[in-house]
């Protein structure tokens, strides 16, 4: 059995990823990073996964999507 995703919060991906604050918020805005999911009413974090494939490959990292146009 697979071990969860656990949700990581922003300092842990500062760490990992080395970029700044403003640069992981322009790159979501960019669709070029993962987005953040709601935790919590105040809270939100990243699955550790995401991030995972992000750090592996940053160029040509893509949202996971059910529907993808390439497929047609």
């Amino acid at each position: 059995m697979p071990a969860p995703d656990r949700i990581v919060r922003l300092t842990t991906v500062l760490s990992r990823t080395g970029l700044s604050r403003s640069t992981i918020y322009r790159k979501i805005a960019e669709s070029t990073f993962p987005a953040q999911i709601r935790i919590s009413i105040n809270g939100a974090g990243w699955r550790e996964s995401d991030i995972d494939r992000w750090v592996e490959d940053p160029v040509s990292w893509r949202p996971n999507s059910k529907f993808d146009f390439d497929d047609f």
